[in-house]
């Protein structure tokens, strides 16, 4: 039976990257790859944009890793943002930056990403096993020896596992590379959502799905304190709310809402004005509009789908004229545009989330070769490892250098 010098397991974006390296190193590298064909999932990432990586400097991409985004010095240091933009440059694959420092293909495909993949892979002449569902995982005399449920075996003296996590589980995601880590001894992290919607508790919400609330500021409020949230758009939606802000805060929101149950989210529809400007600029307009009624005058305010349900909700009568508004109105007005309260009741499950946090513990694996620590000659590339970083191309960043690194590493 031919013995491979390297089995890489998953063929996402990590799983890619290792099986590449490690051929240009002269290895011989099979590639097993659960479905039809590679990068399912990466054909998904950022609506089919792919949001490939960021311009960020390594010490922001260790930030957004949180506590233990250090983890990741060696792997970023290694194989850097802008190694994998050269990379797909050096394939014909121009890139272009967006806001906040996220690179796309210049030509907004993930496709695009994917056939720079299948081409260098072929390129390098790795072997691609389609298909192939691991089963078991065992280790014998320095060699592993890989089964599939339909019983197909291949051994090797080196094994990359880079299935990913448990999101987005029809391309391939379930968690089988987990199980197989657990079954070698390895302790595997609590698995929270990572980059989900949230639910709330409003059915007035509910029925405004679709409604984006553009440029808020908003705060999630939970035992008497105060979480300042960056600020952004809110997508309202049939079940809460979702949108950039609150996708990539979401990990840090499910964590408290752990810890303290229901949350509330305060949304600030006037963030560039103090409250003493905004009840001065209320007190000047009811004064020169006084026979507008609320409803008309708070179009300048909110969007027009919501000033009813806001209204009701305070509750003050829409068609009341605004000389007829009383000081005790207008405050609550005022308090309603800088802090909507919104109640966060849960989210929507792990199967539903961008992301996987949680995995195979980072204490167990070496960050400057990926290599277990339990386990000799057994690798740990993407989202599999413990945690996950925000949203903006650090996710992606994270599985490709950590694949090459993998991948890099000596036999």
């Amino acid at each position: 039976m031919k013995i491979y010098d390297i089995a890489v397991v998953g063929g996402g974006p990590a799983g890619c990257m290792a099986a590449i390296r490690a051929s240009q190193l002269g290895k011989k590298v099979i590639l097993m790859e659960r479905n039809e064909k590679i990068g399912h999932k990466l054909l998904l990432t950022a609506n089919g944009r792919c949001n490939l990586t960021n311009t960020a400097s390594i010490k922001v991409f260790m930030e957004k890793f949180g506590k233990r985004g250090s983890f990741y010095r060696d792997a970023f240091s290694k194989f850097s943002n802008h190694d994998l933009m050269d990379f797909f440059k050096t394939h014909d694959l121009e890139l272009k930056e967006e806001e906040e420092g996220r690179v796309f293909p210049i030509t907004e495909k993930a496709e695009s990403v994917v056939d720079v993949l299948i081409n260098v892979l072929d390129e390098y002449q790795v072997r691609i096993l389609y298909n192939y569902r691991l089963k078991h995982l065992h280790k014998r005399s320095k060699i592993f020896k890989l089964s599939s449920t339909d019983n197909e075996v291949v051994t090797a003296h080196k094994v990359i596992l880079a299935t990913g996590g448990v999101t987005y589980g029809f391309t391939g995601s379930t968690g089988d590379g987990l199980t197989i880590a657990e079954l070698l001894g390895h302790h595997v992290t609590e698995l929270k959502p990572g980059g989900v919607p949230l639910r709330t508790r409003e059915a007035w919400v509910h029925r405004l799905k679709g409604v984006t609330l553009e440029n808020v500021g908003l705060s999630i409020g939970y035992g008497g304190k105060k979480l300042s949230l960056p600020q952004g758009n809110l997508l309202l939606t049939h079940f809460g709310v979702s949108g950039p802000v609150i996708l990539d805060m979401s990990h840090d929101i499910v964590g408290l809402m752990e810890k303290h149950g229901d949350l509330k989210l305060y949304i600030d529809f006037k963030p560039g004005l103090k409250v003493e400007n905004l009840g001065a600029q209320l007190m000047d307009d009811f004064n020169k509009h006084t026979k507008k009624s609320v409803k008309n005058y708070l179009k300048i305010h909110l969007p027009n789908s919501t000033i009813i349900p806001i209204l009701n909700n305070i509750p003050i009568d829409p068609e009341k004229k605004l000389n007829q508004i009383t000081k005790k109105e207008r405050l609550k007005l005022q308090e309603t545009l800088k802090a909507l309260p919104l109640t966060i009741n849960g989210h929507l499950p792990l199967n539903k989330a961008m992301v996987t946090c949680g995995g195979v513990s980072k204490k167990e694996i070496d960050p400057r070769t990926m290599e277990s620590k339990l386990v000799k000659g057994l690798y740990f590339a993407g989202e599999i490892i413990a945690g996950c970083g925000r949203r903006g191309g650090y996710n992606l960043q994270q599985a490709f250098s950590t694949g090459y690194v993998a991948g890099d590493s000596d036999l």
